[in-house]
C-alpha cells in the first residue's frame, strides 16, 4: 500500500494535529477502518476539497467522521453533512 504525506490545513483537528502539521498516511484500499482512527477522504459537498477528520461511528459502509476541536464551529464534520461512505476514503493516518 502507498504511502502518502497530508498537510493540515485549520485547525478542525487540533490539539491532535496542528495547522501546517504533515502527516503519513496508507493509501485506503478497503482494510477495515476503525473509530478513533483519523481518516482522508472527499468532503461530500465539495470535491475539490480533501478533508481530516477522526472516526468516531462505523456503521455499515458509512463513516460518522468529526474533527477534535472540542469547539464545535471549528470543524465542517458529520455533524454538518452526515455520514460518509467508504468509498470516499482517500487513507488512513499512520
Amino acid at each position: 500500500m502507498e504511502k502518502l504525506r497530508v498537510t493540515i490545513r485549520g485547525n478542525s483537528m487540533w490539539p491532535s494535529l496542528n495547522d501546517g502539521q504533515e502527516i503519513i498516511c496508507t493509501e485506503y484500499t478497503g482494510q477495515p477502518i476503525l473509530p478513533k482512527q483519523v481518516v482522508v477522504f472527499e468532503h461530500p459537498f465539495n470535491n475539490k476539497i480533501t478533508a481530516v477528520k477522526r472516526v468516531k461511528l462505523v456503521q455499515n459502509s458509512k463513516l460518522f467522521v468529526e474533527g477534535d476541536n472540542p469547539d464545535p464551529t471549528a470543524s465542517d464534520d458529520s455533524h454538518n453533512f452526515g455520514f460518509i461512505d467508504f468509498s470516499s476514503v482517500i487513507a488512513i493516518a499512520d
